[in-house]
């Protein structure tokens, strides 16, 4: 492959993902899929509409995820989550941190984008203030906290620490025929929960499990197959185009919202260029912002007062900080992590559901001391 050609294909994995971000903002804008909406809406109405829908993106990114390993078009061994390392206490903490956080800043990474496309100024500060976070944790003063504490406690194993592996050594089967029979197994059975939900087969329910799933599954085509370079023509070596990992990603909304302000503060910097990630970030508020003038939801939003203000200056710090550690979000990890089964997310999910429920819990609290 010449530079020339690398370019032109660099060019369609980036508007690949950029416009099926646009439609997940879009999407989400319209249905109002929220991870944190759907934990609240469990915790304090009883209500599992909204996390039907979430059960029902899962099930459609697992076996689309699957179902393109076994076709020979993605390899589950080189996503970002493939990994022999299982970071249990840094998917704990950080998921707990990230669960919490989010509820304090009225909502996941990917929630502030759809805010953001719908007129909420105050999404634009958790933005900023979750991207420095997270851009600390990465490579500043968190960073080196977090690398000399929970990221020093993990397992290591011999394989990938995902559940295909694992189930295909102890029956004796390959790890892809394994994942395929879980995803179906996993995925089917979130789906047919979901859709077991009184009143949940409705249009805008079905758009958004069926709709996200098929985005975040997707994604996982563009870096994992579309963006595939076999031989790199300056490194001559195997590489996946425009992902800042250097390795198959779909969504995720904490590490790419820090990539989206340095690149936006260094622009001028030829070093800094775009990756699936960044541009994720632009599409999901640009498809959201589409959506919400379309529709006349358009609205400006402001913060209630400094409580308010501090409520979610301190959410967006903790949701920087503990999805970095956590290795990503509600879409990051409760998405595209858990529809390649890997063990870390499954950890790092429990974790976020867990600190949000604390987080709606404590504002519970404080409410009735209030009074």
């Amino acid at each position: 492959m010449e530079i020339s050609e690398l370019n032109v294909l660099t060019t369609q994995v980036l508007w690949a993902g950029f416009i099926l971000s646009m439609i997940f903002g879009a999407i989400a804008q319209r249905t109002h899929f929220c991870t944190m909406g759907a934990v609240s809406d469990i915790v304090n109405m009883g209500d599992w509409t909204r996390m039907r829908m979430w059960g029902m993106a899962i099930g459609v990114a697992m076996i689309g995820f699957f179902g393109m390993a076994a076709a020979g078009l993605i390899d589950p061994a080189k996503t970002l989550y493939a990994s022999s390392r299982f970071i249990w206490l840094s998917a704990l903490v950080g998921g707990a941190m990230f669960g919490f956080g989010m509820v304090l800043a009225s909502g996941c990474g990917s929630k502030t984008l759809v805010r953001i496309g719908g007129g909420s100024l105050k999404s634009v500060v958790v933005f900023a203030v979750m991207g420095i976070a997270a851009f600390a944790t990465l490579k500043g003063i968190t960073a080196v906290v977090r690398v000399a504490t929970v990221d020093k406690i993990a397992l290591d194993f011999t394989s990938n620490a995902a559940l295909p592996n694992w189930v295909g050594s102890a029956l004796g089967v390959a790890p892809a025929a394994a994942g395929l029979g879980l995803a179906v197994l996993i995925g089917l059975g979130l789906i047919v929960w979901a859709l077991t939900g009184e009143d949940f087969r409705r249009f805008d329910n079905l758009l958004a499990g069926l709709g996200i799933g098929a985005v975040i599954a997707a994604m996982w085509w563009v870096s994992g197959r579309l963006g595939y370079v076999a031989e790199h023509p300056e490194t001559l070596q195997e590489a996946f185009i425009a992902t800042n990992s250097g390795r198959s990603e779909a969504m995720s909304f904490v590490s790419p919202v820090a990539y989206t302000i340095d690149w936006l503060m260094f622009f001028s910097d030829k070093s800094k260029v775009l990756t699936l990630g960044i541009v994720s970030v632009l599409g999901v508020v640009m498809g959201s912002a589409v959506y919400a003038l379309a529709s006349r939801n358009f609205r400006w939003e402001g913060f209630r007062d400094a409580q308010d203000t501090a409520s979610h200056l301190i959410g967006a710090a903790l949701m920087g900080v503990g999805g970095v550690c956590a290795m990503g979000c509600t879409v990051g990890q409760g998405l595209s992590g858990i529809s390649t089964l890997s063990i870390t997310s499954f950890v790092a999910l429990a974790a976020i559901l867990t600190g949000s429920v604390a987080g709606l819990k404590y504002q519970v609290w404080r409410l009735e001391r209030s009074l």
